[in-house]
């Protein structure tokens, strides 16, 4: 689904989406800054409060919501922006901008879907609901960021608290213990509705995960063998060096395996002959009759 849905949709894929979600972060800080001087909540204007929305039909907070970022210190702030840029820049790069925008918009529509669900618990067992909207924000967003990170480069290793080295497997692993404790404790305690958001990230998680399994466009350990192929087929005779022969060569940019490693060739098989394409322009190329 997502192929034929990248092959249709996919020039409409918002390029950099991580930096745009920064700055609507940005933008968040500035109104809670704005709320602590002027004594004006302007965070509560704009928080996924499903009963404003339903009672009084104030749409904005199905997208204003996303600005609230997922935490109010500056220091924070600084390393979240340098950390989640990082981390986002990345998995677009490997998954292409269209897979990462369908990664970051599904984990926000799941998001919307859980509050509403959790919406209609609160009015089946008669709990508040205004308020309810401060359970969902963007932590949770990010926080299926970093778990597709771990998942897909498990091995890369950082500094916690800028002193410890750990892997990011392991970070992850405790992360999702620390998850499922809290989503069992919620359900114990009857606050069924404090448990959605973090399904709904989770689900979004393994739903993407499944279904982009296959996925190795941007591989490491695939552009390491490309790159031990390539040195192999090197041989030094009499002081000169034979140059490797490319094998594939795409028709639009004529970018080869040799100049471009962590690309991936295919054949399109609607074009009249045989005619192969790297993985930038086999769904937007003008198929040959």
């Amino acid at each position: 689904m997502l192929n034929k849905l990248e092959k249709k949709l996919g020039k409409y894929a918002i390029s950099n989406l991580t930096v745009y979600l920064l700055m609507g972060y940005a933008l968040g800080y500035l109104f809670t800054f704005g709320s602590n001087f002027t004594n004006t909540d302007f965070i509560g204007m704009i928080t996924l409060e499903p009963y404003m929305i339903i009672h009084h039909f104030q749409i904005w907070r199905l997208f204003t919501w996303i600005l609230i970022p997922p935490g109010t210190s500056v220091f924070w702030a600084i390393f979240m922006f340098l950390m989640y840029y990082q981390l986002g820049t990345v998995l677009e790069r490997k998954w292409g901008s269209f897979r990462y925008n369908v990664y970051i918009f599904g984990g926000m529509l799941f998001t919307i879907i859980g509050a509403f669900i959790s919406y209609g618990i609160c009015c089946l067992y008669n709990v508040p609901t205004l308020s309810l909207g401060m359970a969902f924000s963007t932590y949770y967003i990010n926080l299926s960021i970093f778990l597709a990170f771990a998942t897909y480069f498990q091995d890369v290793q950082v500094r916690l608290y800028f002193l410890i080295p750990i892997k990011m497997k392991w970070m992850a692993i405790v992360y999702v213990v620390i998850l499922g404790i809290e989503i069992v404790q919620y359900l114990f305690s009857g606050a069924i509705f404090y448990a959605v958001p973090i399904i709904s990230s989770l689900l979004n998680f393994v739903i993407f995960y499944f279904s982009t399994k296959g996925s190795n466009r941007y591989n490491p350990k695939e552009i390491h063998r490309k790159a031990e192929f390539r040195r192999g087929t090197t041989t030094q005779s009499n002081m000169r060096v034979s140059k490797p022969i490319s094998r594939h060569r795409c028709v639009v940019c004529g970018r080869t395996e040799l100049t471009n490693p962590d690309l991936e060739f295919r054949f399109c098989s609607r074009c009249n002959g045989n005619y192969e394409y790297c993985s930038d322009h086999l769904f937007t190329h003008t198929h040959a009759n």
